[in-house]
C-alpha cells in the first residue's frame, strides 16, 4: 500500500470520525446532564480531538509532503484557504464545549448540570459549516479555484 494511499484513508477516516463525534454529541446532549453523562461526552469529545489531529497530520502531509497534486495546487487555490478558514473556525467553536466538558466532568456522578444554551448552537454551528468542507473538496478536485 502506497504512503499517499495511506494518508488519503487516514484523511478520510477522520473526516467520518469527525462527524460522528458531533453527531452523537448533539443528539446526546439534553439541557440537564449528570456529571456522569458529562464524563462521558468529555470521553466522546478526546475521541474529536484525536480525529482532528490525526485528520491535520494526514492533511498537513499530503499538502506539504509531496504527494499526489504538488504544493502549488493547494496554496494557490483560494477554495483551499476557504476549506482551511472553515476547519479553523470550526476548531475554534469547539473550544467552549470542551472546556465546559472537561470542568463540569468531576465530582458527585449523580449531580444535576445544567448545560448552556450555548452549547446546543456551537455543535450545530459545528456541523453546520462541517458540511460545507466537501462541497469546496469536490470544487477543489473540478479544479476551481485555480
Amino acid at each position: 500500500m502506497s504512503t499517499e494511499l495511506l494518508l488519503r484513508f487516514f484523511h478520510f477516516v477522520s473526516i467520518f470520525a469527525i462527524v460522528g463525534v458531533l453527531v452523537s454529541e448533539h443528539l446526546l446532549l439534553k439541557p440537564r446532564l449528570s456529571k456522569k453523562e458529562i464524563g462521558q461526552l468529555a470521553k466522546i469529545d478526546g475521541l474529536y480531538g484525536f480525529a482532528v489531529l490525526t485528520l491535520l497530520g494526514a492533511g498537513l502531509t499530503l499538502w506539504l509532503g509531496g504527494f499526489g497534486k504538488p504544493t502549488e495546487f493547494y496554496t494557490e487555490n483560494p477554495v483551499f484557504h476557504l476549506k482551511l478558514t472553515l476547519f479553523i473556525s470550526i476548531g475554534l467553536l469547539s473550544i467552549y464545549p470542551t472546556v465546559f466538558f472537561l470542568k463540569n466532568r468531576k465530582g458527585n456522578p449523580q449531580d444535576i448540570v445544567d448545560i448552556p444554551k450555548a452549547i446546543f448552537w456551537l455543535i450545530r454551528a459545528e456541523l453546520l459549516l462541517l458540511f460545507l468542507i466537501p462541497i469546496l473538496a469536490g470544487m477543489m478536485a473540478k479544479g476551481i479555484g485555480l
